[in-house]
């Protein structure tokens, strides 16, 4: 990342109602990735224009679901052992390790109708971009409620969605390469003793991008970063013919980067945020 994409340009050229704004964002610490999501959902009213923002995680990192305690659900220690990163969401849901992975962002106003008030039918309508950029590796997925998105019936994608600001923001993951040891490493479970025995279950009902495609046949020899700029374009089509329109190329506004530093620093890399509950 970022992947070789159309001459980048600011949103605000964008005149063809028919465009959204995309930005590959390539690698950020946790703390600055949940910044960039908030600022761009807290401008978004005053420009109007949705965004679909592909992005990694440096170093690795956990990030919790907003109602969950850090402390009660990761080992702290050995992230700090394994220079592993950890923060707070906005939105809810579950633990999840921020590795091997690409993660995508997309906010829209709720007014606009691009997707459903209903949260149920708006999870599916967004995941359908997920479908379709999937598809356009070769690999047939499905959506299963909530919010999982599935190859061969396993889980390949999680995504979690709030509201505010009158937007919606969701965002998820698309696992590229899975360790389910190193993350259960860092991960807390309920009962140690039946630890290698989740460990297994997780195996048997989670895959990957890396696990599912055939690369050599489909594209040769591919490196690491050609796979990731593989897999970001696909989705980037994916979002296109799911919502019939045209990613233009862009970036964050002053206004959001400055927006996204004050963030940053107030709330996402405090330990008052990050250890509330």
């Amino acid at each position: 990342m970022p992947a070789q994409l159309p001459k980048q340009f600011t949103w605000q050229k964008m005149v063809n109602e028919m465009d959204w704004r995309f930005i590959n964002d390539g690698f950020n610490s946790a703390s600055t990735n949940m910044a960039i999501d908030e600022a761009i959902v807290q401008n978004h009213l005053e420009n109007q224009i949705p965004t679909v923002r592909f992005y990694g995680w440096k170093p690795s990192a956990i990030s919790i679901g907003y109602f969950q305690s850090l402390e009660e659900e990761v080992a702290l220690e050995k992230c700090d052992e394994f220079g592993v990163d950890y923060v707070r969401r906005i939105t809810g849901g579950g633990a999840v390790f921020h590795d091997l992975e690409l993660t995508y962002s997309f906010v829209c106003s709720e007014k606009s109708g691009i997707v459903s008030k209903n949260i149920q039918e708006s999870y599916e309508k967004i995941g359908n971009s997920l479908i379709k950029g999937f598809d356009s590796l070769g690999l047939k997925a499905q959506f299963v409620p909530l919010n999982d998105i599935v190859v061969n019936g396993k889980k390949i994608s999680g995504n979690a969605q709030t509201r505010r600001n009158k937007c919606v923001l969701q965002h998820g993951t698309i696992l590229l390469d899975v360790d389910v040891e190193k993350m259960f490493s860092m991960l807390k479970v309920p009962d140690e003793k039946l630890k290698g025995k989740i460990i297994e279950d997780v195996k048997q009902r989670v895959t990957s991008v890396e696990h599912e495609m055939d690369w050599e046949n489909n594209f040769g020899e591919i490196t690491v970063a050609g796979k990731i700029d593989e897999v970001v374009i696909a989705m980037k089509k994916g979002f296109e013919d799911n919502f019939g329109v045209n990613l233009a190329q862009g970036e964050l506004s002053k206004d959001e980067k400055n927006m996204a530093e004050k963030i940053e620093k107030e709330r996402f890399s405090s330990k008052e945020w990050n250890f509330k509950r």
